[in-house]
């Protein structure tokens, strides 16, 4: 009797345990580029574009951490439109008109997709995390060719 009692115990407190933790069920609205157009047409306002790639680790530790912060993601969603892509993609996008791909038929580190190249037009060399924060007319006001934090990106937006 004495075991189950604990037993029953044990199972109550890790019960509460599980509920007692806050869930962040929130995340940044990311949209598809092929919807920017249309969204600043019908509502303008600031875009946010994130570029990464999979072998990036501070990519990773910006979705990790920065685009988990409640206070980051409540400001995007609010005040931009945020547009993620990996910049090595093998994906067509329309966008604006255009069609844009990535010549390489296998992705291959070091080849870059169209958009990402046409985007990043006057830098030399591409590092990531890159992002890119462009006005309501998609003119770019700020590039970050770094990691960012939670505390250095709540100032920049």
């Amino acid at each position: 009797m004495k075991l189950l009692q604990i037993g029953i115990l044990f199972i109550g407190l890790i019960s509460w345990e599980i509920k007692a933790q806050p869930l962040n069920k929130e995340a940044i609205n990311w949209i598809p580029f092929e919807q920017i157009s249309d969204s600043l047409e019908r509502n303008p306002k600031p875009v946010f574009l994130f570029f990464h790639t999979e072998w990036c680790s501070y990519c990773k530790k910006m979705q990790r951490e920065t685009f988990k912060d409640p206070k980051v993601i409540q400001n995007l969603n609010e005040h931009y439109y945020a547009v993620e892509m990996d910049a090595e993609s093998l994906d067509s996008i329309y966008f604006d008109g255009v069609l844009y791909t990535n010549p390489q038929t296998v992705k291959k580190t070091g080849q870059y997709h169209q958009l990402f190249r046409l985007l990043m037009q006057d830098s030399k060399k591409p590092t990531f995390p890159t992002s890119l924060f462009l006005d309501r007319d998609f003119k770019v006001t700020q590039r970050k060719f770094n990691y960012i934090s939670i505390k250095q990106m709540l100032n920049i937006l």
